[in-house]
């Protein structure tokens, strides 16, 4: 099956989430993605998870959600032996994508500089926490401190429980897709004029440029931005409100969805009260209107309010769990979530989420993601190296395999599959 990317080659040497992200999207749009990680553990991701027996097999369940599809190749790039086999892999590659601290591949020989001499064509992208220049630069990075300094937590939470972070590792989220993005415009220009790129990609940045709305309220209306709960700073009544059954979301954001919600839960008098009546009167009134909103949606279930709004064209939706959305006839119908083929006999099989897109035809199902160096004796023979030089740099320590694991991994010797 032909994807938009396929024929792509990509060099992942990133680590846990926003660079892994972001080379799964690639993978997902057809690119040959080969991870490539260090022998003693591989990428941190794949001891991390809820399934603590996975994560002993290095198959740890935040691994597996993002690199399905993927390769992996163990080398030891501080020696000369695993620089030499990397230096072979640039030259076949279109695309590098790491997200070590600045300066760390420059310290290993192995900068945007010295590569881009071998494979001019390449497109380098290196994904950090602040940036590659700049007084923070050197810093180290996490999630939660970029979500700190970004000024997201700031604004997320109410008065009385801000800054809070989010539930899930939004700025390293966001930096993936950002760089996925920008790889994929590199990869255009690198197919019409032949040449590379170094992108880089800060999370700082990305996080920040995805706050937009609030941030432009701030340098071009002078207003600060402060936490407002689950209230939606455009317009009122616009949050989450309370019903029978529990919350419910309502965006009655244009005048005629809040004239027929007022309709439509017996309140008429509310478009004609001077507080409520026109769009601003509402937002410096949103206390007071979510207070009788919420006395009117306290006698009917969220479910039916829901249905009720929705087919009157006003936004609604209930406020659900992860595990009853993901049982929602929705993402059901659109095959959202997919079913990988078994890890091990008597175990249930994995599950991961597809991109947030689909396109005109169906999305193959990836393979599982990889064992550590389940791939690098055959790379090594692709590159050219003879069996008795693969035994030398994996006895050497200079490259890894999966195939020195033990009985589950009994050592073949590797084909010559062709010319990379």
């Amino acid at each position: 099956m032909s994807l938009p990317l396929t024929g792509i080659r990509v060099l992942d040497l990133s680590n846990v989430l926003a660079g892994p992200f972001c080379g799964y999207h690639l993978a997902r749009l057809g690119s040959e993605v080969i991870k490539i990680e260090n022998s003693n553990g591989g990428d941190l991701a794949r001891r991390l998870g809820a399934d603590p027996q996975r994560a002993e097999r290095l198959q740890g369940l935040s691994f597996v959600a993002v690199n399905a599809g993927k390769q992996s190749v163990a080398l030891d790039l501080k020696s000369g032996a695993g620089r030499e086999v990397f230096f072979r892999l640039v030259s076949k590659a279109d695309v590098l994508l790491e997200n070590f601290r600045p300066k760390v591949m420059e310290r290993l020989g192995l900068g945007f500089d010295v590569l881009c001499k071998r494979n001019p064509r390449l497109i380098y992208c290196a994904i950090s926490g602040f940036g590659q220049n700049g007084p923070w630069s050197a810093r180290p990075a996490y999630d939660q401190i970029v979500q700190g300094l970004s000024g997201a937590m700031s604004i997320t939470g109410d008065a009385a429980t801000a800054p809070l972070r989010t539930g899930f590792p939004i700025a390293d989220t966001i930096a993936g897709l950002t760089a996925a993005f920008a790889i994929s415009a590199a990869l255009v220009e690198q197919q019409q004029m032949g040449r590379g790129r170094f992108i880089d990609v800060s999370l700082l940045e990305a996080t920040i440029a995805a706050m937009g709305w609030v941030v432009s309220n701030h340098l071009n209306g002078g207003v600060e931005p402060r936490p407002m709960g689950n209230e939606n700073f455009t317009a009122a009544p616009s949050g989450t409100f309370r019903t029978a059954t529990g919350p419910l979301n309502i965006a009655a954001n244009e005048q005629k969805q809040y004239r027929t919600l007022c309709d439509l839960i017996g309140r008429p008098d509310l478009k004609t009260d001077p507080r409520f009546a026109k769009r601003e009167a509402r937002k410096m009134n949103r206390g007071a209107l979510s207070d009788e909103l919420n006395a009117a949606l306290s006698y009917r279930p969220a479910e039916e309010w829901e249905a009720l709004f929705n087919a009157a064209g006003v936004p609604a939706g209930c406020v659900l769990t992860v595990p009853q959305v993901l049982r929602e006839p929705q993402l059901l119908e659109r095959g959202f979530v997919e079913t990988l083929a078994l890890d091990r006999a008597g175990e249930p099989p994995l599950r991961i989420t597809r991109p947030g897109f689909r396109l005109d035809e169906a999305f193959p199902v990836p393979a599982l993601p990889p064992s550590l160096g389940a791939d690098t004796e055959r790379w090594l023979a692709r590159l050219g190296y003879t069996y008795p030089e693969i035994e030398h740099l994996i006895a050497s320590g200079a490259a890894g395999t999966a195939r020195q694991g033990g009985p589950d991994f009994p050592r073949v010797r590797p084909a010559t599959d062709g010319a990379a």
